[in-house]
C-alpha cells in the first residue's frame, strides 16, 4: 500500500510540474474545452518551390500559445522534403493531420511531403520558446532548408 501512495504522489507531482509549464491562457483553453471551438488560424508553408530551391517559405514562423492553428504544408518541388521540428512537436497538442484521404491523430514529430503533395496539421502550441525547423534529407539542411518557429 505504501508503494501505491508514493507512486500516486509522484504522478501527481509530475502532472503539477507539467501544468506549471503551460501558460495560463493556454491551460484555461484546454481545461474548458474552448480549443476545439476556436476557428484555427491558417498558416501556409511551402517546402521547396517549383525552381527546386531548398528552402521553407516562409522560414520564420510565429505562433501564440493556446491558439488553434491549421498549418497548410505544400511541396511544389520535384523532390520530397521533410518538415522536422521535433522540439516544437513536443510542446504542441496535435488534433490531427490531414494528408490525402487519410486523417492521422496522435503525436507527430515530422511530416514527409512527396513532390506535388499537401498536408494540413491542426494543433495548439502549449509552451513559449524558439524551435529549430529543418529538412533532414542529406544536403537539404546544409543548403539552407532551415527555419525557426517562435511560440509567444
Amino acid at each position: 500500500m505504501m508503494l501505491k501512495k508514493q507512486s500516486i504522489s509522484l504522478i501527481g507531482f509530475l502532472v503539477l510540474c507539467f501544468c506549471l509549464l503551460i501558460p495560463g491562457d493556454a491551460w484555461g483553453a484546454i481545461a474548458t474545452g474552448n480549443i476545439l471551438q476556436q476557428i484555427p488560424r491558417e498558416v501556409t508553408i511551402t517546402l521547396g518551390n517549383s525552381a527546386n530551391e531548398l528552402k521553407f517559405e516562409p522560414s520564420d514562423i510565429e505562433f501564440q500559445a493556446g491558439q488553434r492553428y491549421k498549418l497548410h504544408l505544400t511541396n511544389p518541388s520535384q523532390q520530397k522534403h521533410y518538415f522536422t521540428a521535433k522540439d516544437f512537436a513536443d510542446i504542441i497538442w496535435t488534433q490531427k493531420v490531414d494528408a490525402g484521404r487519410v486523417e492521422i491523430k496522435g503525436a507527430i514529430h515530422e511530416l514527409e511531403l512527396r513532390p506535388g503533395t499537401e498536408a494540413d496539421w491542426v494543433f495548439v502550441p502549449l509552451k513559449p520558446g524558439k524551435y529549430n525547423l529543418r529538412c533532414p534529407i542529406a544536403g537539404h539542411t546544409e543548403a539552407g532548408m532551415v527555419g525557426e518557429i517562435v511560440v509567444n
